[in-house]
C-alpha cells in the first residue's frame, strides 16, 4: 500500500471525522461506571456516530480467517491490550481500568482514538501506568513534525515508556488514516536493530501525512496472546496495560491532532 499524503481539504474532512469520534468519547466516559456493560457502552457510541451523520469504522471490520469485527468499539479491560469484544454479558467492575477505542467513517475519511478510564478507585500504581500511556501518546505528537523521521516518532514513545519501567507493545503499532483505517506509514512504539533487519521501514514525516499514534504500554513482561475469540489481545503475564490514540495530521509547523472535541 503506498503512502497517500492528504490535502489541506481532505485533512479538514478528516477533523470533522475526528471531532465526532471524540463525541462518542465523551457520551462513554460520562455513562462509564461500575455495573455498566462494554455492550450499553458500544451502543452509545454507535448512537453518537450515527446521530453524527458517520458510520461505524469499526463495525463488521474484516480480518484474515476471523469474523468480522461485531462491534462500534474495542473495549479491553485490565490485562486485555486492545481489541476487546463488547458484550452485554461483560460487566464494569469498580476497580477496572477500560481502554475505549472507537472509529468513524465521515464522508468518506476514517477517524481513530483510544482512551483507557479508570472505574471508581484504582490504585496508585495504576494511575501512574496510564498517566505514563498517556503522556507517552503526547510525546510521540510532539515529535511529529518536520524533518523528523518515523524511527523518531517511535524511539520517542519507547524511551520515555521505558524510563518509567515499563514495556510497549511490539506486535502491534499506529498506523495511517485516511480513506481507510489502516494505511501507510506504520507508526511503530519501538525501535531495534533487529526490526530493521526485517524489513521495518523508516521514512521522514512528509506533510500531509495523517496517522494515528497509540502507545499500547504493558506493566509487566510485553509477551502477548490472542483469545480463541481470533479478536481480543492479552498480556501473557496478566499484567496490566493502557492504550491511548490520536489521529494527527503532520504539517509544517505543529501536528494538528484531528480526534479533539
Amino acid at each position: 500500500m503506498a503512502l497517500v499524503l492528504k490535502t489541506p481539504d481532505e485533512i479538514a474532512v478528516m477533523r470533522e471525522a475526528g471531532r465526532i469520534v471524540a463525541k462518542a468519547h465523551i457520551a462513554m466516559k460520562e455513562a462509564l461506571r461500575p455495573g455498566i456493560s462494554t455492550g450499553e457502552l458500544d451502543k452509545i457510541a454507535e448512537t453518537v456516530i450515527r446521530d453524527h451523520g458517520a458510520i461505524p469504522a469499526f463495525l463488521n471490520y474484516p480480518k484474515k480467517d476471523a469474523p468480522n469485527y461485531p462491534g462500534t468499539i474495542n473495549a479491553s479491560i485490565n490485562n486485555e491490550l486492545v481489541h476487546g469484544l463488547p458484550s452485554d454479558k461483560r460487566i464494569i467492575k469498580e476497580g477496572d481500568i477500560v481502554s475505549l477505542d472507537t472509529g468513524c467513517i465521515y464522508q468518506g475519511f476514517v477517524g481513530d482514538g483510544a482512551y483507557t478510564y479508570a472505574v471508581g478507585e484504582v490504585p496508585a500504581t495504576v494511575l501512574r501506568l496510564m498517566q505514563v500511556t498517556e503522556e507517552a501518546l503526547h510525546k510521540g505528537i510532539e515529535a511529529s513534525v518536520l524533518p523528523n523521521t518515523i524511527k523518531d516518532v517511535a524511539l520517542t514513545i519507547q524511551r520515555f515508556v521505558e524510563s518509567h519501567g515499563y514495556s510497549v507493545a511490539r506486535e502491534y503499532t499506529g498506523h495511517g488514516v485516511g480513506r481507510s483505517m489502516h494505511e501507510e506509514p506504520e507508526m511503530p512504539n519501538y525501535w531495534s536493530r533487529i526490526a530493521e533487519r526485517r524489513g521495518r521501514k523508516n521514512q521522514p514525516l512528509q506533510v500531509g501525512m495523517t496517522y494515528a499514534i497509540e502507545p499500547m504500554v504493558i506493566a509487566g513482561r510485553s509477551d502477548l496472546l490472542e483469545l480463541d475469540d481470533h479478536w481480543t489481545v492479552v498480556t501473557k503475564d496478566g499484567s496490566l496495560c493502557a492504550h491511548f490514540e490520536h489521529t494527527i495530521a503532520v504539517t509544517d509547523g505543529k501536528p494538528i491532532i484531528l480526534t479533539l472535541p
